[in-house]
């Protein structure tokens, strides 16, 4: 049997598939661009269609499969836009479903992930839920616009502290919990890196790093919005979730640091600086 990997291109999907591959899994891809999929994984995978809005395409991704890695895209912001492939899955007899989730998200039903997490439980299919801290690719993707042409980091977090964890850290922690779904059936785990940083030693660090003098703006709010959406374009119900989770960030949720990522695969967790070593293109 395979395990299908949704958002298969994406940030996570792409080390979800590559670690599960390694460790000898049959896996599905799926996403809209089946060119773009076999290109990034040279037919080492089996490259599928699929939509989440279009229940045509369900039956036929979920062939042969009895684990699921689910993501929720980002252009997809109410909760109930994912129901109806859980509620396919279910029908499915689906031995694990491994979430893609947020970390403090059990305490926090403000989020779509809370309810979605909910739903998974209540349809009674077993699940890993993955609740993750922000993403370092969150500053060499979205946020590295600022940092390269201002030098600057251009986020409303405050003096929050944030425990960020690189991307290709979860998708080796997801992996394992897929390739052993009766060992990890209905639980969840919140996994981060080694340290929760101010957005000034984040500034401190790619400064560091790149030779340049980055600093951190600190943005309210209202002045991130209007710029992000005005200047840069984005969506704006993307651009409301990230003002919402920001929010979150200044209440304290982001700065837990946990064990979770050593506990499931016996390795430290990436810090910031070596991503940035590593990623180092993406700054300048």
């Amino acid at each position: 049997m395979k395990v299908l990997v949704t958002g298969a291109s994406g940030n996570v999907g792409s080390h979800v598939v590559n670690e599960l591959v390694k460790m000898g899994e049959e896996v599905a891809a799926a996403g809209t661009d089946i060119q773009k999929l076999g290109r990034m994984f040279q037919n080492q995978v089996e490259p599928v269609y699929f939509d989440f809005t279009d229940k045509n395409t369900f039956d036929k991704v979920l062939e042969n499969v009895d684990r699921v890695f689910l993501m929720r895209p980002p252009h997809l912001g109410k909760p109930e836009d994912l129901y109806p492939f859980i509620d396919a899955m279910k029908a499915n007899n689906i031995k694990l479903i491994s979430f893609l989730s947020l970390m403090g998200v059990e305490n926090n039903t403000i989020p779509p992930h809370h309810k979605i997490e909910k739903y998974i439980e209540n349809a009674g299919i077993p699940y890993a839920h993955v609740r993750p801290g922000f993403f370092m690719q969150n500053l060499s993707g979205v946020h590295a616009v600022e940092i390269k042409e201002k030098n600057e980091i251009f986020v409303p977090a405050g003096k929050s502290k944030t425990s960020f964890i690189d991307a290709a850290d979860i998708g080796l922690a997801t992996a394992v919990l897929l390739h052993s779904p009766e060992k990890y059936k209905n639980t969840a785990h919140t996994i981060t890196g080694p340290e929760a940083l101010d957005y000034y030693q984040v500034a401190e660090t790619l400064s560091r790093v790149t030779g340049r003098k980055i600093t951190y703006a600190k943005p309210g709010y209202l002045r991130y919005r209007r710029y992000y959406i005005k200047k840069r374009g984005l969506d704006k119900g993307y651009v409301n979730v990230t003002v919402a989770l920001y929010f979150m960030t200044r209440m304290g949720t982001a700065k837990e640091v946990t064990n979770g990522f050593f506990e499931l695969t016996g390795r430290k967790p990436r810090t910031l600086e070596e991503f940035a070593r590593d990623n180092l293109k993406y700054f300048v």
